[in-house]
């Protein structure tokens, strides 16, 4: 399986959104700050994901989130407008 996630940086305020086969390891390599764009924003939540079958279908559905459209959907996630995964 393959992941379309976003993670929030609530002491910068900031969002990067990504896709990936693991969700757990990812969002560690992102803490940890092994990821040059993103280690001055750590700590990161994830506060979004789907799943998809293939690497093609993430990667589509990735580029949509980083769309005005998709990052309108990803602030009515942050603004309690859309199902937050729990914590």
């Amino acid at each position: 399986m393959f992941y379309t996630y976003v993670l929030y940086s609530i002491k910068h305020d900031r969002l990067y959104i990504g896709q990936t086969n693991n969700l757990e390891v990812r969002l560690q390599e992102h803490n940890s700050g092994i990821c040059k764009s993103t280690k001055h924003y750590i700590p990161f939540q994830m506060i979004y994901y789907e799943e998809f079958h293939t690497r093609s279908e993430s990667m589509k559905r990735e580029k949509e989130l980083k769309s005005h459209k998709g990052r309108d959907f990803i602030r009515a996630i942050l603004n309690g407008g859309v199902r937050q995964l729990p914590d």
